[in-house]
């Protein structure tokens, strides 16, 4: 009888939750925090979005002036299509704080394309066939994708997020030494470029550790601009670019040429996109984990279509595949701010830096070792979502075990033994030469083999326990997620 006045008790708030609070997801913050907010992801996400077409732009031996111009047509496209993803057109959008960026897995798949096909921008323009014919191909096949992803339970997608951390956690460590750029030089790995890092790194820990919520919640961006500050006044932080850098400058279509379509490179990044598309799916889950906010199989088909139109326009503004960004889920997941509107202000920060590259300059002159202290703790954070969701997994199941230890055996192996893959033809080595493509194809044929053919069932995550009244609190950090 006790329990009854209970019951009776929360019947009558429950519609009032429902109706006078929005989820936080959905929930649209005053300007000044969406613009700190936003510019926080930004920063978050500059330097990975930049580094695609600075190794693409390299290995093809692109001029510095298209150089620049590869790097303003990326910032453009990744503001609109994170705008896409988080606002949602019609049916094409996740409507979840997803930033867009270029996907890590087709850099070296692009990079044999390029090179294959005489380098350059004759290169280019058969990376861009291949970019615009599988966005398309993402576009037209996200909903029957998404109902495919009764075949990617927990220990397929926190394997693969897991994988996702792991290999990019040393991208963040080589930019903590000085850059990948200073490898075999005096200056990479000098004590001055680790100090940066680990005093950003230990500067954030200490504002999430002593520092009220809405502090906490900035801590990656105080981060950063402290530890740019320091860089300068020891005079580390060069800012002598941003003067020689143009105000205005607009991407045009098709500019180095219209695309060329040929098949081997087409299928190569047909095979990358349906990797990309099982992160994305990841990705979507788990950012449902960490706001709590269910994800269907139609959010799926919304966030892979926002994927392959996005992929499409890059192929047109001169860039290049994308997919949502992990690195700022786990800004996500730091900062616990949920609303999707925080995104929406990133990519109109991005529009404008596409359009100006003297802003992007600026954002550019943070060094690196300060890029890699706060890098550090994001990526490992995607790594730990990985985790949480493998804990959904039954790992006492000995095929569940193996499907986790050989998928992150095989990611390691195209950085452990990268002779290994010189030896591969060109074609094979642009699909395999990837820790996160190799680690997922691992992931879902053993998932095919053990679990799959052998119809055994595979616990799914459950989302009925995650409705409105077990969302975070709107005040973002008051609570911790339970």
């Amino acid at each position: 009888m006790a329990r009854m006045p209970r019951q009776s008790s929360r019947r009558p708030r429950t519609p009032a939750h429902t109706h006078t609070h929005a989820h936080p997801v959905d929930e649209l913050l005053p300007i000044p925090r969406l613009a700190l907010y936003g510019f926080q992801h930004v920063l978050a996400f500059y330097a990975a979005a930049v580094i695609v077409p600075v190794l693409l732009g390299n290995a093809l031996g692109l001029s510095r002036q298209e150089l620049v111009h590869l790097i303003n047509a990326d910032l453009l496209t990744c503001g609109v299509a994170s705008i896409i993803q988080a606002l949602g057109v019609w049916k094409v959008g996740a409507r979840l704080p997803l930033v867009q960026g270029v996907t890590f897995t087709a850099v070296s798949p692009m990079i044999a394309i390029g090179t294959g096909a005489g380098g350059g921008t004759a290169g280019l323009l058969v990376v861009y066939g291949a970019v615009i014919t599988a966005g398309m191909a993402t576009f037209l096949f996200a909903p029957l994708f998404s109902k495919l992803v009764k075949y990617f339970p927990p220990v397929v997608i926190g394997t693969i997020l897991t994988i996702i951390g792991i290999t990019l956690i040393p991208v963040a460590l080589q930019d903590a030494a000085g850059g990948a750029h200073l490898i075999g030089t005096p200056a990479y790995g000098d004590p001055k470029n680790l100090a940066y890092a680990l005093g950003t790194l230990l500067f954030i820990l200490a504002v999430v550790r002593i520092g009220k919520p809405f502090l906490s919640s900035l801590a990656v961006l105080l981060g950063l601009v402290v530890g740019t500050a320091a860089a300068w006044l020891f005079g580390d932080a060069d800012f002598a670019a941003v003067r020689e850098t143009d105000w205005f400058g607009v991407t045009t279509p098709f500019h180095y040429g219209m695309p060329r379509f040929e098949l081997l490179p087409i299928v190569a990044m047909l095979v990358v996109v349906l990797i990309t598309m099982v992160e994305t799916t990841g990705d979507v889950y788990a950012i449902g984990e960490i706001t709590r906010k269910k994800v269907d199989a139609d959010t799926v088909a919304r966030a892979l279509r926002a994927d392959g139109a996005a992929t499409v326009l890059g192929g047109i503004l001169n860039s290049f595949p994308y997919v949502a960004f992990a690195e700022n889920i786990g800004l996500v997941r730091m900062s616990k701010v949920m609303s999707r509107y925080v995104v929406v202000a990133a990519g109109v920060f991005m529009v404008v830096l596409g359009l100006l590259p003297k802003a992007g300059s600026l954002v550019a002159s943070v060094p690196h070792p300060v890029l890699g202290g706060a890098a550090v703790s994001m990526f490992g954070i995607v790594a730990a979502v990985g985790v949480q969701i493998l804990g959904k997994a039954d790992l006492r199941e000995e095929r569940n075990t193996l499907i986790l230890a050989v998928s992150l055996g095989a990611a390691l192996l195209p950085t452990t033994v990268a002779p290994f893959f010189d030896r591969m033809p060109d074609d094979l080595r642009a699909v395999l030469d990837s820790g996160i493509t190799l680690g997922a194809l691992t992931a879902i044929t053993l998932n095919l083999l053990f679990n799959v053919f052998t119809r055994r069932t595979t616990r799914e995550i459950d989302w009925d326990g995650m409705g409105e009244d077990e969302a975070p609190e709107p005040e973002f950090g008051a609570h911790p997620a339970r």
